[in-house]
């Protein structure tokens, strides 16, 4: 009997249409993050990691030489790790979640 190729050849386009919207999904997600967290507009990198602490971030720094802070540039930031609990005040309460550390990465050069 003889096979046609047209049923496998479906089959992974459709795989790769999925595998492709899938990864298209994740990397809009993911930058959305990162985007919203970081201090926009003009200055040096000691005043977006000033800005980051103050919004409650928990705030690490890569550095890419020895420039100063006050006058380094900020070449990207990126997200870390958030730490939070769930509870609920009195059993059968609705449970509450709290954020109880936000990590972020700044690169500097």
């Amino acid at each position: 009997m003889k096979k046609f190729g047209f049923a496998a050849g479906a089959a992974r386009a459709a795989t790769f249409t999925s595998v492709l919207a899938g990864g298209l999904t994740a990397a809009v997600l993911g930058l959305a993050a990162p985007a919203g967290a970081a201090p926009t507009g003009p200055g040096n990198a000691q005043e977006t990691i000033n800005q980051l602490q103050a919004d409650g971030y928990n705030v690490v720094v890569n550095r890419i030489g020895t420039t100063p802070l006050d006058q380094a540039a900020v070449v990207a930031v990126r997200p870390g790790q958030t730490y939070s609990r769930t509870d609920s005040g009195t059993p059968g309460d609705s449970l509450e979640t709290t954020v109880t550390g936000k990590t972020i990465y700044v690169d500097v050069k």
